[in-house]
């Protein structure tokens, strides 16, 4: 597999380790140096303190940091290796875990998230938590709580959301991959507009236990944000199966899933459709992204043919996406509440807007968009039967500006009344969630897909746009479809090698 010069074998001897020759690595290639003791596991950490210390502060990438001391005694896959999680869904005990919102700024974890404790344990260095929006609602990762994160590509634009700021941190070199989870593109919307690699496995692989079951259904699943597709096999190696109080037994492949990167492809059936209900008219960026990509998959003996249509209602299935997360947010929302008491001015107007909309969600509706989801998976399940797999932009614009989503003065008047008034839940009524779908979604249409069905899909950055910024191209798979995902992203990674590309920051 080719990758930036160290990233895939190391050096004879390290004499010293400095930024220059820490970037150079990816997260398996640090591992190797520390296990070959080439370097130790605190001269890593120092070297990713002193680039944080140097960049975040125009980042805001990391908002909390983690204690951290590394021994000389670490053992596992990554051994050493620093790291950072994400402040929603990854608790670590003792600290508190905001999922970005003034709420829960001071309410402390009792215990590890599985997924925390086995990254733990296979000996990476946590030392701090990164940036997301409110209660991961949204694309973008511009809290009040925190302030918003910025794109190293870019520092005027979004890194995305919800994993904004893991995949800000990765970008810009901090640490080489770090924690991330997907509820309805917030790994790969992030992944793709930083320039890196996104999975989201299937659902039901990875745990969020032991404090939750499943989040959304299933829909939402943890991961990482990375800059090499062995990094990302080889986490997804280390957080992969089920606990003894989740809810699955999740089937588990043959074989690791790093042994897949780099394992023959085969030929494939690829079907690409870029345009969407949601967005018919994607700017021109994101349309040489996917005509870039099935360049390459052809280069590289694929089949790949346009879609006259959508594989299933696109249309609808936004719409179900977005009131399961009014639902769900609101039940964040009254969580945070019993937690912690927390009046409405802990929470941010749009926030509240949504949750009061999931409350004037009847119940029946709730469950006839949960049975739905059966529909919309049938209607993919069709189409791979004639494909292996499908591929759009993961983003129809290139990253958008630091608030381009903020709310118009007016409407944030007229918001504040109905939310004093307890009237919000009227607006269901209105035009306003056909609004919220063209705003909120209009860059984002393609993601949601995999959550609502549960597949696996995965962002890779195969595309810079004229201005030199990343968009990402998304490849969604059958059931139990992580390895392969994981074959053709280590070829095409061959094939286009993106790890060279970093962002210059003083």
């Amino acid at each position: 597999m080719a990758v930036a010069p160290s990233l895939g074998r190391v050096n004879s001897y390290v004499d010293r380790v400095d930024f220059d020759e820490y970037r150079k690595y990816d997260a398996t290639g640090l591992a190797r140096l520390v296990a070959d003791r080439q370097v130790s596991a605190a001269e890593l950490l120092a070297v990713a303190r002193e680039r944080a210390e140097a960049v975040n502060p125009k980042l805001n990438a990391i908002v909390r940091d983690v204690p951290a001391e590394p021994s000389d005694d670490l053992t596992g896959p990554f051994a050493g290796v620093p790291f950072l999680i994400k402040d929603l869904g990854q608790d670590y005990a003792g600290l508190p875990t905001s999922n970005g919102s003034r709420s829960l700024m001071a309410h402390r974890a009792t215990e590890h998230s599985t997924v925390v404790r086995r990254w733990l344990d296979a000996g990476l260095v946590i030392f701090g938590k990164t940036n997301l929006p409110e209660f991961g609602a949204k694309a973008i990762s511009e809290s009040v709580a925190w302030g918003p994160a910025r794109n190293p590509w870019d520092l005027s634009r979004t890194p995305g959301g919800s994993s904004g700021g893991s995949a800000a941190a990765v970008a810009a070199g901090i640490v080489p991959c770090a924690g991330a989870n997907d509820g309805g593109g917030s790994t790969r919307i992030p992944a793709a507009c930083c320039g890196l690699v996104g999975l989201k496995p299937g659902r039901g692989l990875t745990p969020f236990g032991p404090e939750s079951a499943e989040m959304m259904h299933g829909a939402a699943v943890q991961g990482v944000v990375s800059r090499t597709v062995r990094d990302t096999a080889a986490m997804l190696d280390v957080i992969c199966g089920g606990e003894p109080s989740g809810p699955y037994s999740p089937a588990m492949p043959g074989s690791s899933f790093a042994s897949c990167a780099g394992a023959p492809v085969g030929k494939l059936r690829i079907g690409f459709r870029v345009p969407s209900a949601i967005t018919p008219d994607p700017h021109p960026e994101a349309v040489r992204a996917v005509e870039n990509a099935v360049r390459v998959l052809t280069g590289l003996g694929h089949h790949v043919e346009e879609l006259p249509r959508a594989p299933f209602d696109d249309a609808a299935l936004a719409k179900d996406f977005l009131l399961t997360w009014f639902v769900s947010l609101a039940w964040k929302v009254a969580d945070a509440r019993r937690l912690t008491k927390a009046p409405d001015a802990a929470f941010e107007r749009d926030t509240l807007l949504m949750a009061a909309l999931g409350r004037a969600t009847s119940s029946v509706e709730y469950v006839d968009a949960v049975h739905r989801r059966h529909e919309h998976t049938r209607r993919l399940s069709a189409f791979f039967e004639s494909y292996d797999l499908l591929l759009t932009p993961t983003l129809a614009t290139p990253p958008p500006k630091i608030g381009a989503f903020d709310l118009p003065v007016s409407l944030r008047r007229a918001t504040d009344v109905l939310l004093r008034t307890r009237t919000a839940r009227f607006l269901r009524h209105t035009k306003v969630v056909d609004d919220m779908i063209r705003d909120n979604l209009g860059w984002v249409p393609y993601t949601q897909l995999a959550n609502i069905t549960g597949r696996p899909a995965i962002s890779l950055p195969l595309h810079r746009t004229a201005d030199g910024l990343p968009l990402g191209v998304q490849f969604v798979a059958p059931l139990a479809g992580e390895s392969l995902l994981i074959r053709l992203a280590a070829q095409l990674e061959e094939a286009a090698p993106w790890a060279y590309h970093l962002p210059v920051m003083s």
